[in-house]
């Protein structure tokens, strides 16, 4: 697999990594040998770069795979997050980002990953009762004691980007992007190549949705979080419906899965972009693997860009509290 790097100083990794969310957290299912088998096939697969926070499953996808990714470390980039917080039940706390916080949950998540340095480590949300200078001062001495190796933050906007930039150089920016989601493509994307910072698309297939494989609400499990996702809901949903259906077309005539074509087309957006499509299991896995031998063609993207615009799918990303977390 080719590689793409990780802001102007950041290391190399391969222009697809390996979301590890679902895993442990907000979809249905948990299955640890399932998941394990598929860290494993992705280390096989050549994939170096990997992606969780201490907020997934509350601790527990830090815990499940630090133990299978230690033994590559130094050819892999293992990143995580901090700044969502919870209590002892599982509630939702407030996002934290002042500099004891950032310590301690550094010191913690070393501890579940069993590791001595966090190679690539975000905040998940900024904290809007704390300067973000004093953030990033606080994640930068970390840097300096060798617990972290770069920086990265996650649905920062434009002005935060910038104030966080000028007291350490930021390697990447995580941020939902997909053909359903391309409010980055307004002001965030030009920030960041302007200060060489790697721009890493979450949910790159549109949370599933892009695959074609959901056909209804009751495809998804009761339990599952994207049952409170307005694109997943009423009207919405038969609306996103209707322009995936586009996308199983295009896919169809490339030769390809829809899941497929929709990755091909993050990845065509620029070597600065690395995606990380996340999966539980090893045939999603080898499937979006799959991606990166499909080739899109400046008139496959004029036309993708011409039957699937901006506004093609309806719907807000989160629900007005996840969007009030985004500080977009």
């Amino acid at each position: 697999m080719k590689t793409r790097k990780l802001g102007r100083g950041g290391p190399e990794v391969t222009e697809l990594g390996l979301g590890c969310m679902g895993m442990s957290a907000y979809y249905s299912g948990r299955d640890d040998k399932e998941s394990v088998r598929t860290l494993e096939r992705a280390l096989a697969l050549g994939i170096t770069f990997f992606d969780t926070a201490d907020t997934y499953g509350l601790g527990e996808n830090e815990r499940l795979v630090g133990p299978v990714l230690k033994p590559h470390l130094g050819r892999i980039v293992l990143a995580t997050k901090f700044g969502n917080t919870w209590d002892e039940q599982g509630r939702r706390g407030p996002i934290r980002g002042d500099a004891a916080y950032v310590r301690q949950a550094c010191e913690a998540s070393l501890s579940r990953l069993g590791v001595e340095t966090i190679d690539l480590y975000y905040q998940h949300r900024v904290d809007p009762n704390v300067p973000i200078e004093e953030t990033v001062g606080a994640m930068a001495d970390l840097v300096h004691e060798g617990k972290v190796k770069h920086l990265g933050l996650s649905e920062a906007g434009v002005a935060t980007i910038r104030r966080a930039h000028a007291v350490h150089p930021i390697a990447a920016l995580q941020t939902e992007y997909s053909l359903w989601s391309r409010e980055p493509e307004e002001e965030i994307l030009a920030v960041t190549r302007e200060l060489g910072i790697a721009f890493v698309p979450y949910s790159p297939l549109g949370r599933g949705f892009l695959t074609g494989e959901i056909k209804a609400p009751s495809d998804l499990a009761a339990d599952d979080w994207r049952h409170t996702s307005p694109r997943f809901q009423g009207e919405n949903f038969q609306r996103n419906l209707d322009a995936v259906a586009e996308v199983q077309e295009l896919a169809k005539r490339k030769g390809c899965t829809p899941g497929q074509l929709a990755l091909a087309w993050v990845l065509a957006q620029g070597n600065d972009i690395i995606p990380i499509p996340g999966t539980k299991r090893v045939k999603y896995l080898e499937e979006n693997v799959g991606a990166a031998d499909v080739t899109l063609t400046a008139a496959d993207r004029e036309e993708i860009d011409r039957i699937l615009p901006a506004a093609a799918f309806v719907g807000a990303r989160y629900a007005e509290e996840g969007l009030r977390a985004t500080g977009l």
